[in-house]
C-alpha cells in the first residue's frame, strides 16, 4: 500500500474489560511511525491486551485505535497485512515443518513468489537450516526466529512482539537484540514488551510502562538510561506498596 500515509498508531481513551475486570482503563498514547518503543509494566497491567488491541486482534470495550489515521475496527485487510504479530507463544502449527508453517503463512498473506519469499526471509534470520525440522523439535530461539519469519514474511511496516525473550538463553537473548535493532528502520514502527528493564536500554528509544490498566510512564530513553531504569523502579516500589496496603 505505497499511497499509505506514516503508519503512526493512536490509541485513545482505551477501555478493555473481560467481564466485571478491567484490563486498560483509559489508554491514550502516539507513536510515530519508524520508532522503536519498549513497553513494561507488572504482570497483569495491561501489556498483552494493549498489544492485541494495537494489532486489530482483540477490540477495545471503549476508545478508539488509529494506524495510518484509519481506525482498525474498520481497517480492511490491505492495512491488517501492514501488521504483523509475534506473540509469547510462537503461534505455529508444531507438527508442521518451519517451511511449511512459512510458507502456509506467505500464501495467507498472499505474498508474490512465496517459496522465494521465504528462502530470503529465512535466511536473513538464519534460519535456513532449521527449514525442514517440525517445529516442536526446535529450540525456544529457534521457535522465536521462525515466528519472527512469519510475522515479516509479508514486509509489514509495524511489528509488534509481545514478550519475545522469555525462554531464550543470554546467547540466544542477545542474538534477539541484535535482529531486532536490525528489523527496526524508519520505514518499520517496532513496538516490544518486556520484562527487564536492561532490555528497554538495549535498542529502543522510548519507555512506555503501564500499571494498573494506565500509562504510567512515558520517556525517552536516549542519553538518560540511568534516569529512566530509577523512574522505573521506583514505579515497581509504589506498584508493590499499593498492593500490599
Amino acid at each position: 500500500m505505497p499511497d499509505l500515509p506514516e503508519l503512526g498508531i493512536e490509541l485513545s481513551g482505551v477501555r478493555k474489560s473481560f467481564g466485571s475486570q478491567a484490563a486498560l482503563q483509559g489508554i491514550d498514547l502516539s507513536i510515530a511511525q519508524g520508532s522503536y518503543v519498549a513497553v513494561m509494566g507488572p504482570n497483569g497491567a495491561g501489556k498483552t491486551t494493549m498489544l492485541k488491541i494495537m494489532a486489530g486482534l482483540s477490540a477495545p470495550t471503549k476508545g478508539s485505535v488509529r494506524v495510518a489515521g484509519i481506525e482498525m475496527r474498520r481497517a480492511g485487510p490491505g492495512l491488517r497485512r501492514q501488521v504483523g504479530f509475534v506473540s509469547h507463544e510462537s503461534m505455529l502449527y508444531h507438527d508442521l515443518s518451519a517451511w511449511e508453517n512459512l510458507v502456509f503463512n506467505a500464501k495467507l498473506f498472499e505474498v508474490a513468489r512465496p517459496e522465494e519469499v521465504v528462502t530470503a526471509v529465512a535466511e536473513r534470520l538464519d534460519v535456513s537450516k532449521h527449514l525442514k525440522k517440525p517445529v516442536r523439535a526446535l529450540s525456544r530461539g529457534t521457535r522465536q526466529r521462525v515466528a519472527i519469519a512469519r510475522a515479516i514474511l509479508h514486509n509489514p511496516r509495524v511489528l509488534l512482539m509481545d514478550e519475545p525473550y522469555t525462554g531464550l538463553d543470554e546467547v540466544a537473548a542477545s542474538s534477539l537484540s541484535d535482529l531486532l535493532i536490525e528489523l527496526h528502520t524508519p520505514e518499520r514502527t517496532l513496538i516490544v514488551t518486556v520484562h527487564e528493564v536492561f532490555r528497554a536500554l538495549t535498542g529502543p528509544e522510548r519507555l512506555v510502562a503501564i500499571a494498573g490498566g494506565k500509562i504510567a510512564l512515558d520517556r525517552a530513553i536516549k542519553g538518560d538510561e540511568e534516569e529512566v531504569t530509577d523512574a522505573y523502579r521506583e514505579l515497581l516500589r509504589v506498584e508493590s506498596q499499593g498492593a500490599r496496603t
